[in-house]
């Protein structure tokens, strides 16, 4: 087998722990809007928020307390760890006889869902080859989108074709298989190389090396002289990097780091899709659309999601992440601003669900299309590259934790927020887009390609400016450019490329 299709399987499994948070996105939605539910529980808007905002508030612990544990127990151990969370908060979600076991439940298998996607993007970039990082971190939102399908479909079914608990109980309770198999397989798969190199594990580390890069050859070229930076980085790390999440912030480099992947994460947020994906009966109503329609509108969604990023898994290392982000940023503007005439112009009460609600639905397909491609991934590929090694757990950590944090703000105001104020609401994001895009053209620096082990001396050197466009900026654009040709002109004298 090839090093790089390896690479990408072993990416694979991992992320399976994505399909679990992608498939709570898609399930909720039909949870909390079936009518089964609505008899047993009688939630109002706030409950409904909170049995929404639960699970990404538990998610945002899961984040801070995965850092830690990634840097202690390694990779793999933290991500078993998060699956047997989210095991127990399923059973727990499942059996629910009051709304406040439903409650516990979405609070701990929030946590293990924190574990999950803050540590797997890390494990998956540590593992992979420069040329294609980007593609198996990318694995993050593909996966999650492979979890949004399944759960969209399944809700749909179970809402259109069950009267009782089972309308509900059933697509709690699926999301618990995928848990089993991670648990169950997680410890069988190579051990993050840095991270054993990092705690004087020194040979194996060469070992895992070797067989994620050269079919297990330790005298290979390329590994011997990855090895030697990986080791030569990490010593230069534990003399002078970060001891404790203070030095994130007191070191220049790091803070920089830290600030733009706290950024994405939130600006990726406040691009309005947790509003869409948990209340998408809510705010399909708005226009006069049924909720089973509203249903399987989303399932729809959730194919055309999975297209847009399988297809950034395929050109995200030749297009870059900088342009990606900002058009994307910008398309979902338009949508925005498309969808929310479209709510002030036709409401409910006009009867015009059959013909400004099609309007509609397209304007949001588009924008799934393009946060799918733009948005969803790269919000777990930057962050996961730009740190060095003795960073990467606490910053991704803490930027998966401001994810979590404002999804949480939007899980909980969404409801109340379409009920008091209407479409005004949908005001918000598309600012939001906009201010997005004009951002990170500022910003946001090109990483393509760039080894994990020139991060810090290329593109985040102390001196390097924080705006990245201007004369200032030019010398590091250039090395940045310069250490992604010398990357690829190795890649292909290994006939790899």
């Amino acid at each position: 087998m090839k090093p790089h299709t390896y690479q990408f399987l072993v990416g694979v499994f991992a992320s399976m722990g994505s399909v679990l948070y992608g498939y709570d996105l898609g399930v909720i939605a039909g949870v909390v809007g079936s009518t089964s539910y609505a008899a047993l529980f009688k939630a109002n808007a706030a409950q409904n928020g909170a049995v929404v905002s639960l699970f990404t508030g538990g998610a945002f612990f899961g984040a801070m307390f995965a850092g830690p544990a990634g840097d202690v127990f390694g990779r793999r151990l933290t991500i078993l760890l998060g699956a047997l969370l989210f095991l127990l908060g399923g059973a727990i979600q499942t059996a629910a006889q009051t709304i406040d076991y439903l409650y516990g439940g979405r609070a701990i298998a929030g946590l293990g869902v924190g574990f999950l996607t803050m540590i797997i993007p890390v494990y998956q970039s540590e593992i992979a080859h420069p040329s294609i990082r980007g593609r198996v971190t990318g694995l993050q939102q593909f996966m999650l989108g492979i979890g949004a399908f399944l759960a969209g479909w399944i809700s749909w079914g179970c809402f259109t074709n069950l009267s009782n608990d089972g309308q509900w109980r059933i697509p709690l309770g699926i999301q618990m298989f995928p848990a089993v198999i991670l648990a169950t397989l997680i410890l069988l798969f190579p051990e993050s190389p840095r991270w054993l190199v990092d705690h004087d594990r020194a040979e194996e580390g060469l070992a895992t090396l070797a067989k994620l890069h050269a079919n297990g050859d330790v005298s290979d070229s390329w590994v011997r002289a990855e090895f030697a930076a990986i080791q030569e980085t990490i010593s230069y790390e534990h003399e002078h990097e970060a001891k404790s999440y203070k030095e994130l912030f007191v070191n220049p480099s790091a803070f920089r780091r830290l600030f733009l992947a706290m950024a994405i994460q939130a600006a990726t947020q406040m691009t309005g899709v947790s509003a869409i994906q948990y209340f998408s009966v809510t705010i399909f109503a708005q226009i006069g659309i049924s909720a089973d329609n509203a249903l399987k509108y989303q399932a729809i969604n959730s194919i055309l999601a999975l297209i847009a990023q399988a297809c950034c898994m395929l050109l995200i290392d030749k297009f870059g992440r900088r342009p990606t982000l900002i058009v994307g940023n910008l398309v979902n503007c338009v949508m925005f601003i498309v969808a929310t005439i479209l709510l002030a112009k036709f409401p409910p009460d006009t009867n015009s669900g059959g013909t400004a609600g099609w309007g509609f639905i397209i304007v949001t397909w588009l924008y799934n299309i393009s946060f799918s491609f733009a948005c969803g991934p790269l919000s777990w590929i930057i962050p996961a590259e730009i740190f060095d090694t003795h960073t990467r757990s606490k910053g991704v950590s803490l930027a998966t934790m401001t994810s979590f944090a404002f999804n949480t703000l939007i899980g909980q105001i969404t409801s109340i927020a379409v009920a008091a104020v209407g479409w005004r609401y949908f005001i918000l994001f598309a600012v939001c887009n906009a201010s997005n895009a004009l951002f990170f053209y500022f910003v946001l620096p090109e990483t393509k390609r760039v080894p994990l082990e020139q991060m810090s001396t290329v593109i985040f050197a102390r001196e390097a400016p924080w705006i990245v466009v201007g004369k200032r900026s030019e010398a590091y654009r250039a090395a940045a450019a310069a250490a992604e040709v010398e990357k690829m002109d190795l890649d292909v004298k290994k006939g790899e490329v």
